[in-house]
This record gives structure tokens, sequence and C-alpha cells, in this order.
């Protein structure tokens, strides 16, 4: 392997390492006794795991040392970190007594959440070997996302769980742990439907915002000192608001493009993969 390969490979496995970390530790504890600050801690190095899938893609691009191998490995560590990891800790959270209708529901919906995770990585990782073109159009591409990103969808499924022990929720409803195995077994279902789906999802790193420079600067001092505030005191609130915002954001303005006849030309990029677009990348 060159030299110049094995920084972004470093950075995926750090990435990898923080999954199996979480997975390993949470697998210690006996069922129904992760805690609200058990699952904020796993949320926290899921965290780190995220912004080191983005980091590490990030490098490779710029030293422009992106390899099948590399994109095999990310995939791969993302498997791990975002389909196993995030079921491995609601799991964790809840008591359910075995052999019942719920624990089958939950049981099922775990599986279906991390082998739809699987599917969705298979799907991207294949698609990005085969596409051509120029630097430009691989850009306009990757604009969009088919299928919810697996990084995203296990941000939601765990910011659900950790708002629910919160105690911000706590404090409007109390959450049993039946109630929220339900919940869990229905966002599982509902993630896994749609990282395997067609419908189109944003890519934060091709965002685009034309704005002057000191506008720049005011907005994102807005944006940071909300965020920081809002983190300290609030963080599982932000966190399942922002992580469902996305996926509601995205799934509304793919039906937005559909019902308007697909005459919305800002939304094309947001266009759902009919069968016959799928067929071809095959």
């Amino acid at each position: 392997m060159k030299r110049s390969l094995i920084l972004p490979n470093v950075i995926t496995a750090f990435s990898l390492s923080c999954g199996l970390f979480v997975i390993f530790k949470m697998s210690l504890l006996p069922p129904g006794t992760a805690n609200y600050q058990t699952v904020l801690t796993a949320v926290l190095i899921l965290l780190l795991a995220a912004i080191l899938d983005l980091l590490d893609g990030a490098i490779a691009r710029a030293m422009k040392v992106e390899s099948e191998f590399g994109g095999v490995f990310d995939s791969l560590a993302d498997a791990v970190s975002f389909g196993v990891a995030p079921s491995v800790v609601i799991l964790k959270t809840l008591s359910v007594e075995p052999k019942t209708m719920l624990s089958f529901f939950l049981t099922l919906g775990a599986m279906i959440y991390s082998i739809s995770g699987v599917l969705r990585l298979v799907r991207y990782t294949v698609t990005s070997q085969k596409m051509e073109g120029t630097d430009e159009e691989k850009a306009r591409a990757m604009a969009s996302f088919t299928g919810l990103p697996i990084p995203a969808a296990a941000c939601v499924a765990l910011s659900t769980t950790l708002f629910l022990m919160s105690d911000e929720a706590r404090s409007l409803y109390y959450f049993s742990s039946f109630e929220r195995s339900v919940i869990a077994a229905l966002v599982f279902f509902i993630l896994g439907y749609f990282m395997i789906s067609r419908w189109k999802f944003p890519s934060i790193k091709t965002l685009r915002i034309r704005v002057s420079s000191f506008s720049v600067v005011l907005l994102t001092a807005f944006a940071a000192a909300v965020i920081l505030i809002t983190a300290v005191n609030n963080f599982s609130v932000l966190l399942f608001g922002a992580s469902w915002a996305y996926l509601i954001i995205a799934w509304l303005l793919s039906l937005a493009r559909i019902i308007s006849g697909r005459r919305l030309k800002a939304l094309e990029d947001f266009e759902p993969e009919s069968d016959e677009d799928n067929d071809d990348n095959q």
C-alpha cells in the first residue's frame, strides 16, 4: 500500500474502532440497564465516528488518493459503527420479556435496520466505483444521496432513544419501557425503509449558500452561538430535532418534486429514482 493511502485509512480505522468500542462496552451491560448517561456517552463516541467518516473521504479526495480498497474499507467501517452499534445501544436501554410479540418485532426491527444499512452501503459503494465523467459531472451526481445515508439514520435512531430518556421529555410525558420499545421498533422499520428506498437526500458536503462574506460571518456566528448554547443545555433536544428535520425536510422536498409534476427545476436533485434508473445502475 502506498504511503499516501495510509492517512485516510488510519482515520477510517479509528472510526471503526469507535463503533467497535461502543458495541463491546454495551454488550457487557445487562438488558435494560443502559441509562441516559451511558447512551449519551455512546452517542458522543459515534458522533466522533461520523465526523471521522466525513474527514477520511475529504482527505482522500484532497490528496487524490481515493482507492477501491479505501471505499470498501470505509463502507465496512460504516456498517459496524452506524449499522450495528446503534441497534446494540438501543436494545440495551430496553427491558423486554423474551418470547413475546414485542420482543419479536423489536428484534426484527433491529435486524431490518442493520441489514438495510448494509444494503445501502453496498449500493453506494458499487455506484461510486462505476461513476464516470468529469469532476464536475461527478460532483453533480453526488449532490444528493439515493436513500437515507446510514450515519444520518444512526443519528435519528439514537437521538430518538436519547430524547425519550432525557429529563426534557420526561417533564412532558414519562415514556415507559414498553412505550419506548414500540417507538424503537417503529423507528427501526421507518429508517430501514428510507435507507433502501430511492428517495433523495441532500449531501451536506455539497451545500452551497450564495450570500455575501459579511453575511456568512454573521450567520455562522449566530448559528454557532445557538448550537453551542442549545447543546450545553439541551443536547438531546438539539440532536433529536436536527436529525429528524433532515429526514423530514428531504422527504418533503422529494414529495414536492413529484406533486409538482417534476416542474420545479430547483428540486431536480430530489427527484426519486425510477425503476429504469435503478436498472441502469446495476
